[in-house]
């Protein structure tokens, strides 16, 4: 199995939708797919590079693909693990989003940011918050957590209510299941954190106070 390759680059390539290059090493050729978003930032011809490898076998084929880095690597074989979600439509969500940006919208429900890429629709995207939410909140859910912090204290100095990560995920679930799109939720959150009525630990009384800014602003 192929899981990482170093060399020169000697051609890109495109075939319809999917893009790849050639990458020599030690006098082998490699023909590699990659997401679109990374094909267009390929360095000059001749250059050397080395790619984080997936490599699928099949009677009729065998295929590669390539990655900048482990993470993305690692990232792509969780999503092509998920029913209905084969190595092209993988590929589209890495071209369409950075992996930080898959993974926060997979965690939080985003459909709509999720059907964005291309052949995605809103039952796959429903599978892939479904099955890989868990997942990949325990793989990054430091980094996740870093950012969901940084997002909460925008709301200002004046802000004295704290969300722990059980109750974030509490709020933000109960609400996509009623309707809400992932801005709207985190604009709810980062509102209420500026109230002293939601009490840290209490769920019920962050998702009522979020109700209530999700109201006004409808109606605003």
């Amino acid at each position: 199995m192929i899981g990482w390759l170093q060399g020169q680059l000697a051609e890109r390539w495109q075939q319809n939708s999917r893009c790849g290059l050639l990458l020599v090493c030690g006098g082998v050729g490699y023909e590699l797919q990659l997401a679109r978003r990374h094909w267009d930032q390929l360095p000059p011809q001749g250059t050397e590079l080395s790619l984080h490898v997936h490599q699928v076998v099949r009677e009729d084929s065998w295929t590669l693909y390539g990655f900048a880095g482990r993470a993305e690597r690692d990232l792509f074989r969780e999503l092509v693990a998920v029913s209905g979600v084969g190595p092209q439509m993988a590929l589209g969500l890495l071209g369409q989003l950075s992996g930080e940006e898959l993974v926060r919208a997979i965690v939080q429900a985003d459909l709509r940011l999720l059907c964005q890429a291309p052949g995605v629709g809103k039952r796959t995207a429903e599978r892939l918050a479904v099955e890989l939410r868990t997942r990949l909140q325990e793989r990054y859910g430091h980094s996740l957590d870093q950012a969901d912090t940084a997002d909460l204290q925008l709301a200002g100095e004046g802000a004295t209510a704290q969300l722990n990560d059980a109750v974030r995920s509490e709020v933000s679930l109960t609400l996509t299941a009623l309707g809400y799109e992932a801005l709207e939720i985190n604009r709810a959150l980062r509102a209420v954190a500026t109230q002293q009525s939601a009490e840290a630990a209490d769920a019920e009384a962050w998702l009522r106070e979020c109700l209530r800014w999700l109201s006004r602003a409808q109606a605003a």
